[in-house]
């Protein structure tokens, strides 16, 4: 997903409404709770950016939901299936699929980045596009280890039960099976934002710390504009298979937390409003 899209944050300590913070969703129904909270993968440490209304969900959870499972094993597992997926075939060039001028302007960017051109010429545009969003989000100091999943991971108590809506092979799969075109034009989109916007994670962060949902709304948008493929693949389907999820999940009883990603939460195709259209109680911003 764009650099826009993909992490849905940036980095805000003092800016912003006092008493803002990251917004969440309640859905209810007779004998269901469940809260719904839009991560951002990767951030900075010493963030404050836990609401009241997660921590005290997790104290009476029975279950969290994540994308995917959250321990080492998948971490590995999704690396290597990266590494298998992302690379083109021998005698294929990264540069080569691109204009003369836009692969000078993709060496120029990785250079300016510390991202070694050659190795990313190596890449399909979808796993060179997360080398250049790692890179750039690594000059902030973040990483996944301070990410919302892994900080709600540390934090569940043992006794809550954890749940994962993709295996790492689908979630890779909906990358890495994108038509060549689409991830070009995801690419390309990247490249701009990162020239034209080299404060792009520090304004994205400070709109999911303000809990600005408006602002995530439009930040997603930007993906649909340049790749409906890639927006319909990467949003769209995905929102709707973990609605029928969570529609089973509510169907029960108890008290459920649900962390996905803060784009899959915004706008009238969002979990939550999904979750509306199917009779539940929501409220949220």
């Amino acid at each position: 997903m764009r650099l826009r899209a993909a992490v849905l944050a940036g980095l805000l300590l003092l800016a912003g409404p006092a008493l803002a913070e990251p917004p969440v969703w309640i859905v209810r129904d007779a004998d269901s709770e469940m809260l719904l909270f839009g991560s951002v993968h990767v951030l900075p440490p010493n963030l404050r950016w836990r609401p009241a209304a997660l921590d005290l969900a997790l104290k009476d959870a029975d279950d969290i939901w994540f994308e995917l499972p959250v321990d080492e094993a998948t971490s590995q597992e999704v690396a290597q299936l990266a590494a298998r997926n992302g690379t083109l075939p021998p005698g294929q060039s990264l540069f080569g699929l691109l204009t003369p001028k836009d692969a000078a302007r993709l060496v120029q960017i990785a250079s300016d980045h510390g991202v070694n051109p050659q190795a990313l010429d190596r890449l399909k545009p979808w796993l060179a596009e997360v080398a250049l969003a790692s890179a750039l989000y690594g000059k902030e100091g973040a990483a996944p280890e301070h990410g919302v999943e892994a900080t709600l991971a540390a934090a569940v108590p043992p006794a809550v039960s954890r749940r994962a809506l993709e295996s790492p092979a689908e979630q890779i799969a909906l990358f890495s099976d994108t038509p060549m075109a689409d991830q070009i034009a995801s690419l390309l989109g990247s490249m701009v934002e990162i020239e034209t916007d080299p404060d792009t994670f520090t304004d994205l962060l400070s709109v999911w710390m303000a809990g600005d949902v408006k602002g995530l709304a439009h930040e997603t948008m930007s993906l649909r504009e340049a790749s409906p493929e890639l927006f319909k693949r990467l949003v769209t389907l995905r929102n709707a298979a973990w609605t029928r999820q969570l529609d089973v999940r509510l169907k029960g009883h108890g008290h459920t937390v649900v962390v996905v990603g803060a784009g899959h939460l915004v706008g009238e195709d969002g979990v939550p409003a999904r979750l509306r259209a199917l009779g539940y109680s929501v409220t949220g911003p």
